[in-house]
């Protein structure tokens, strides 16, 4: 326990922040449930969403990765039809607009905005929803990093078929009127980025995506037509959620991004003018009153720095920090030892 402390001063103490990134890549395989015969897709009862692991859920290794659903505005032209789950989609969309785009100035919920302009333009009324797992994306999304790629028409197989979505730009053009925190525009093509390519919206922080249904009209479930425009909307009606949700996942070949984590340290130099910690208050360093270190009654005093404590102001130990080899201390030399504490 020290006997002498010293007063850290404002100059003596800084704050840094510091962000991490990890590439996340998941692969179709893994979303699809195909190397494990569907061991790592877990449903419910309640039918409002599927959960996707990177194995068998089951399994004590098992990581929770994202969760996926659906779900369509009430001023959608699908809630007046008689659809399966009606109630529980409509439920969806709401749950998930409200914390994600709020609620508008005469109290009503917001609905997603294709473009990120809240006070207008082309509305997503129907959407697919991927609810990544914190223990992917971390504090958040990093910013132009989140790429998706997904199979589109009737019998996907051909590289033709490939839809590329990403959040082109966002690293400089994000928005930020949501109450979730930031979000970015995910677009079909990086050529011109406008509200006609915009098909969804990545949330950084919450870690959501919103797509567009739109984005597999005629393509996507068409109930055995050759082309049906609506293909996707007798999908959103015609099948529970747990089934457009499946039907939504073997189609995904790809989700990538960068997670980023938020490293805020505060630094302290602990300083070791000449005059001071000279002397050790560890009892081997005296004996019979002598120090023990010394060999003449002139010699200059020498102690042997090995931990740096940090104390409250009532004096009551807070953290240690320890010297990977003790320094050398006499009246001769100063030394100013950097202690971080991470958080």
């Amino acid at each position: 326990m020290a006997t002498t402390f010293k007063t850290l001063t404002n100059n003596d103490v800084t704050s840094t922040r510091t962000l991490l990134h990890e590439a996340i890549p998941i692969t179709g395989t893994i979303v699809s449930g195909t190397y494990s015969s569907d061991g790592n897709i877990k449903t419910y009862s309640h039918g409002m969403f599927e959960s996707v692991y990177d194995y068998p859920y089951l399994s004590s290794s098992a990581n929770h990765i994202f969760d996926i659903t659906e779900g369509y505005s009430p001023q959608s032209a699908l809630s007046a039809s008689a659809s399966i789950q009606n109630s529980k989609k409509i439920n969806i969309y709401n749950q998930m607009a409200q914390v994600l785009a709020g609620y508008t100035s005469t109290g009503t919920i917001q609905e997603f905005d294709r473009d990120g302009d809240l006070t207008g333009g082309t509305k997503i009324q129907e959407a697919l929803f991927i609810n990544v797992a914190r223990l992917l994306t971390k504090d958040e999304i990093k910013k132009g990093s989140f790429e998706l790629k997904v199979l589109t028409g009737s019998t996907p197989a051909a590289p033709s078929d490939l839809l590329t979505i990403a959040d082109h730009g966002a690293s400089s053009a994000y928005k930020i009127n949501s109450p979730a925190g930031e979000y970015g525009i995910l677009y079909t093509s990086s050529a011109a980025p406008n509200s006609d390519s915009g098909v969804g919206l990545v949330y950084y922080q919450a870690g959501v995506v919103v797509l567009t249904g739109s984005i597999f009209d005629g393509e996507f479930g068409n109930n055995g037509a050759t082309h049906d425009t609506s293909s996707y909307n007798i999908v959103a009606t015609g099948s529970t959620i747990t089934n457009a949700a499946d039907g939504f996942r073997n189609r995904l070949q790809n989700i990538q991004f960068n997670n980023t984590t938020e490293l805020n340290s505060t630094i302290y130099f602990c300083r070791a003018n000449h005059n001071d910690f000279n002397y050790s208050s560890n009892p081997t360093y005296l004996s019979s009153s002598k120090i023990q270190v010394k060999n003449n009654s002139t010699d200059s005093p020498v102690a042997y720095i090995t931990t740096v404590g940090l104390y409250s102001a009532d004096n009551e130990l807070l953290a240690v920090a320890k010297l990977s080899e003790p320094l050398k201390k006499t009246p001769e030399t100063e030394l100013t030892l950097r202690v971080r504490t991470d958080y």
